[in-house]
């Protein structure tokens, strides 16, 4: 992965098997917590986060010091930024400190790649815009991969605002590089026609009934109210047409599995009861963030 990390559609799927191999045996086994390996020492890595983040942000660093690295956090509350310092300055700044790596979450599409451009220091991108959230769809990976056994041949519902989500985005780019059955649902003004261009084998569907019928994964996605423009649909409503419930599970195949990158609202786009059943892969997402975290880091902190 030359300079870092920017997004799944530019890397080839051997590189995320090796990824995901490698996540795999960070995991925590037998209620143990992860594993120090200490193959970064010497390392520094700096967390910049100009959205709010409590999942990847805290993941990220406890990644990085599982692996032995250095971590420095930075908010854009907390940064020269929000004193009127342009992003390219701050960045200059922090890398004349000489960095090993930056992990950077911007509102802007494109932002780590027009970073990237321009530094020698590699960059993960850990959320930019509604463009791509590339370790959120490893970890998912890593998640079906460790319940169904296998990404190809399966069926995999991405319901929700797919219009503003660049979770949907990555799992999209990835899932489709192992020939998954890739079914996109949510409200006409949330899931425009042009998302079945983004990767070969993506239907749309608006009718939830038949989109999660025979799904072996439904992946639910919240509805980003901060980056809606227009009238949002009352969340009574949303439920009503769209909120995942026991219902719907009958519907998918018996051993289905239920996922969510968080944060979650229950009661409008996921029922408590679907949310904290024995098929909820929530939690285990929020572990392997970690696990996957620390293969990226040491990937891009080794190369």
């Amino acid at each position: 992965m030359p300079k870092g990390l920017l997004g799944i559609e530019g890397i080839e799927r051997d590189e995320i098997e090796q990824i995901l191999e490698r996540a795999r045996a960070f995991q925590p086994h037998g209620g143990q917590t992860f594993a120090k390996v200490n193959t970064c020492t010497g390392r520094l890595v700096v967390n910049m986060f100009f959205e709010n983040s409590t999942r990847t942000r805290s993941s990220f660093e406890i990644a990085a010091k599982r692996l032995g690295a250095d971590t420095l956090s930075i908010t854009a509350s907390g940064s020269s930024v929000s004193k009127g310092e342009s992003l390219v300055d701050t960045i200059n700044t922090l890398v004349a400190m000489r960095p090993s790596a930056i992990v950077m979450r911007h509102a802007a599409s494109g932002a780590p790649h027009f970073l990237s451009r321009h530094l020698t220091t590699p960059i993960v991108n850990a959320g930019d815009g509604t463009h791509e959230h590339p370790t959120q769809a490893l970890l998912d990976a890593r998640t079906i991969l460790d319940r169904c056994g296998r990404l190809e041949g399966l069926r995999v519902a991405i319901i929700g605002d797919i219009a503003h989500s660049r979770v949907a985005r990555s799992n999209i780019h990835l899932l489709a590089k192992f020939g998954v059955d890739l079914v996109l649902c949510g409200p006409p003004m949330l899931l425009p026609r042009e998302m079945e261009r983004v990767a070969s084998g993506v239907t749309l569907e608006y009718d939830l009934r038949r989109a999660v019928k025979d799904a072996d994964v439904i992946m639910m996605l919240r509805v980003q109210l901060e980056r809606i423009h227009e009238p949002a649909m009352p969340a009574g409503e949303y439920f009503r047409f769209y909120g995942l419930r026991q219902e719907h599970m009958a519907l998918a195949r018996p051993d289905a599995i239920v996922m969510h990158p968080g944060p979650m609202n229950r009661g409008r786009e996921i029922s408590s009861e679907v949310a904290d059943s024995q098929q909820s892969m929530i939690l285990s997402q929020v572990e392997n963030g970690v696990s996957v975290r620390m293969a990226v880091l040491e990937r891009v902190l080794l190369q």
